[in-house]
């Protein structure tokens, strides 16, 4: 068993973590003038991607280590010091007292994410595949823009943030350690994936699926991908996040994902 205990939120915070840190330091290489940039507070990584970034805030703020008001003053200055608002992520594993230091600090919560996981067996037996003119594959030599431009695809619902979900989809396929696949249907590419294994800890994320293609189990297939990857690598656990309620979470959940905790999301008032 596995137990949704304080050990593990600490295990699951960390791969987030070090997810922004590599994403800000593609960032930085893809846009040499964007500043950005990450630095460790306590255990937690602060991370600065520019403004209006998903990136820009902090992961495992007060899990390994108590959160002073004085490691709270540096990493506000952090962010003040490039124009952004001072954003948290937390887990409730962190303990009430960070809540109510950040409450009497003028924080308030702005959004809640489900961080789910689930143990991984030794081996994986491949099931039968639920639709045969689909396949999925590694990211070659060169195909960022590709990676980028199918991710960026599936959000059609904000068309305003196109131009935002390419760089960032960009981005993700450049990381450091992150391992970037697509689905194909009929050799076509519809679909994407990502994964980062960290400390045995196998981080799913950069779902997206074009419109005309979905319902046709890519990103089942994507899943079952990632989980053979990060076996291979040795991972004994894997975990995603959504948002509570959504359809990612209940397709997660439909793949044998269970929630561990709910982490909110923490800003200071300005």
């Amino acid at each position: 068993m596995v137990f949704a205990d304080r050990a593990l939120a600490c295990r699951l915070e960390r791969p987030e973590a070090v997810s922004g840190a590599r994403f800000v330091e593609a960032r930085r290489r893809l846009y040499p003038g964007s500043g950005a940039e990450w630095i460790e507070v306590a255990g937690a990584y602060a991370m600065f991607d520019g403004p209006a970034s998903p990136v820009t805030q902090t992961f495992g703020l007060g899990l390994f280590a108590d959160a002073t008001d004085s490691d709270l003053d540096r990493l506000e200055a952090f962010f003040h010091g490039r124009g952004e608002p001072v954003c948290h992520e937390v887990s409730p594993l962190a303990g009430v007292s960070l809540a109510d230091r950040l409450s009497r600090r003028g924080y308030r919560p702005i959004e809640f994410t489900s961080v789910m996981y689930q143990p991984l067996p030794r081996t994986v037996v491949p099931p039968p595949p639920t639709n045969p003119r689909l396949r999925t594959r590694l990211l070659g030599d060169g195909e960022q823009d590709l990676w980028s431009e199918i991710s960026a695809r599936g959000w059609v619902e904000h068309p305003e943030l196109s131009e935002f979900f390419l760089a960032l989809g960009r981005i993700t396929a450049s990381s450091e350690g992150a391992s970037a696949l697509f689905a194909e249907l009929d050799g076509v590419p519809v679909a994407t994936g990502v994964l980062r294994c960290c400390e045995g800890v196998a981080l799913f994320g950069g779902a997206s699926t074009v419109p005309e293609a979905r319902r046709q189990g890519a990103q089942r297939a994507l899943l079952e991908a990632r989980m053979a990857i990060a076996l291979a690598q040795g991972c004994d656990l894997a975990m995603m996040c959504a948002e509570p309620g959504s359809a990612s979470q209940r397709n997660a959940e439909r793949q044998g994902f269970r929630i561990a905790y709910t982490r909110t999301k923490w800003q200071l008032a300005v």
